[in-house]
């Protein structure tokens, strides 16, 4: 028996047996081209990405209508790589230039895009590298004569069948029927990789990021799959293999119970109601949110309108993106935060080196700089303000003078608006986001000019600790309860509550059944969190006294482990 660990997805544990996808060569053949046969090189290479094409939307056209929406969005994003100049031109510039082969050519500069997305802070925007590595490995493979996973015949070995690969890319997932897959592990990827997302939106228990699961793991073992832990049991014994069951048979009944909650309002026992949100990426996240009765969106994330693409998204875009979400709501709050890339994604695809990204121009220090993005996406939420209770949200706040700009943007938008006779909801809020240190000591002096506080966990840990979580050789040193962390949450909720306006937690911590009652005890009565995890939060609030959480808070802010 042996045990790995890796980052769990959730879907509560599967147990069956170990289905090891083959895994190709990573050796790309490399070779000169002489002149002559350069323009049939050229052909090669765009022939192949015809190929990928072609299957790309063989794939999306078998897609059911009970797959979940994350299915088509992400191949409809592998299709709109293959007709991105920078990986569908480029490498036969470099073809022609360099006189190399079509492998080696699509290899260099499909590594040079992945650098890019690798170097960013934003965890999400880093796995779009996954894409380009997807996209690119389903290419290499047509060059190379390989045929992909294309059947259901490697799963159909066993009636319990857990994939375990190296990675897993969205069109191979679909391909294997994933409803007839038990469980999913992955030596790479993290809890947003796609792999992650699809096992989470198919209700497939998995766990990524494993390392070595290709090594250790052979094809027939079983397997014991923990997803919320992030557990993976090789070979186990009887007794573990009777727990485990036992433990299943348990989450199953948890599950069913916590579904009855949905409709059902977070009240602890003393009678505080708490408010439960939602974080989403995209609007078609928005399905999971209405099935768990959210009290609406704590944080909707626009970056997803700058991937994949060469130019700046248009207002209309920003526009209809937001009215999507909109539509699906009635009275319910959507909190849409303005652009938070960062100057490591150059769209301009200059080769300019950011030394530390984390540290530089992103969030609304960019967009201060860069008014032709910004002020289309000021003007598109104003706009979708005359639709609903939305309220626009400013990340990466650090002093009173950015706040003013952007007000002063915001100000000038409004009279544009009004000149052009274009209706918005000239009440919208507008808050802030408190995820560097600087903006949380200075809480109380940018409390009076906004309407709202968002408090950015996941920044601001890695900020105050100065560790960045996915390194492995600090990631131990990320503690949410750090005597330091929970002082800045305190002070930020004090400073909130002294302005009168609402504050919400929408990192991480917010959806750590470990960290609710902590974070309640710290004064927070709203909590923005994956929709994943909003019935269980539910059902923990339900059994708490904010009392006796005050009273535990108190100690972890003095130092003293509660």
């Amino acid at each position: 028996m042996l045990s790995l660990h890796g980052s769990g997805i959730g879907n509560g544990i599967a147990i069956g047996t170990a289905c090891l996808l083959p895994q190709e060569s990573s050796d790309i053949p490399e070779y000169l081209i002489p002149k002559k046969h350069i323009n049939d090189e050229v052909s090669r290479l765009r022939a192949a990405i015809a190929c990928t094409r072609g299957q790309m939307i063989q794939i999306r056209e078998q897609i059911t209508d009970d797959s979940p929406p994350e299915a088509t969005g992400f191949i409809e994003a592998h299709l709109m790589m293959l007709d991105d100049p920078m990986l569908a031109q480029q490498p036969e510039e470099l073809v022609t230039s360099m006189q190399i082969n079509a492998e080696q050519a699509i290899a260099k500069q499909s590594q040079s895009l992945i650098d890019v997305f690798e170097a960013m802070e934003d965890e999400y925007l880093r796995t779009k590298s996954d894409d380009i590595r997807q996209v690119v490995d389903r290419i290499q493979k047509n060059l190379m004569g390989v045929d992909p996973i294309s059947s259901t015949e490697i799963t159909n070995e066993f009636s319990d069948p857990i994939i375990v690969s190296r990675d897993l890319a969205p069109a191979d997932t679909l391909a294997l029927k994933p409803r007839h897959i038990r469980g999913i592990l992955t030596n790479l990827g993290g809890p947003i990789s796609h792999s992650a997302i699809l096992a989470r939106s198919l209700g497939i228990p998995a766990v990524v990021g494993l390392h070595a699961a290709t090594r250790y793991i052979r094809h027939g073992d079983k397997l014991i799959v923990d997803g919320r832990r992030g557990d993976v049991i090789i070979a186990p014994d009887k007794n573990t293999l009777t727990a485990y069951r036992k433990l299943k048979r348990a989450n199953l009944q948890k599950a069913r119970k916590l579904e009855t909650l949905s409709k059902s309002p977070a009240v602890t026992i003393d009678g505080h109601r708490i408010s439960l949100l939602a974080n989403i990426d995209q609007p078609k996240d928005v399905r999971h949110v209405l099935n768990v009765g959210a009290s609406g969106i704590g944080l909707f994330r626009t970056e997803f309108l700058y991937l994949n693409r060469q130019e700046l998204p248009t207002e209309n875009e920003h526009f209809n993106a937001y009215m999507r979400v909109i539509r699906r709501f009635d009275k319910q709050p959507i909190t849409i935060r303005t652009m938070d890339l960062g100057a490591d994604k150059n769209f301009d695809n200059s080769d300019e080196t950011v030394l530390n990204p984390s540290l530089g121009l992103r969030g609304i220090r960019m967009s201060l700089g860069s008014p032709s993005m910004f002020i289309p996406q000021l003007r598109a939420i104003l706009r979708a303000s005359a639709h609903g209770r939305v309220r626009m949200m400013i990340p990466m706040m650090t002093s009173l003078n950015e706040l003013f700009q952007v007000l002063s943007l915001i100000k000038d938008t409004r009279k544009a608006l009004r000149d052009e006779n274009i209706p918005f909801n000239t009440k919208m809020q507008i808050g802030g986001m408190i995820e560097v240190p600087a903006a949380a000591v200075s809480a109380d002096l940018f409390a009076p000019h906004l309407d709202f506080f968002s408090i950015g966990t996941n920044d601001l840990i890695q900020y105050v600790l100065a560790i960045d979580r996915v390194d492995d050789g600090v990631s131990y040193l990320y503690n949410p309860l750090h005597p330091s962390v929970l002082r800045l949450i305190e002070m930020t909720v004090r400073a909130a509550n002294k302005a009168e306006i609402p504050v919400t937690l929408c990192g991480e911590m917010a959806g750590d059944p470990q960290l609710i009652e902590v974070l309640l005890g710290l004064g927070l009565r709203h909590l923005s969190m994956d929709p994943a995890n909003i019935l269980e939060a539910k059902a923990i609030i339900r059994q708490l006294d904010t009392k006796k959480a005050k009273k535990m808070s108190r100690k972890l802010l003095s130092g003293i482990d509660g």
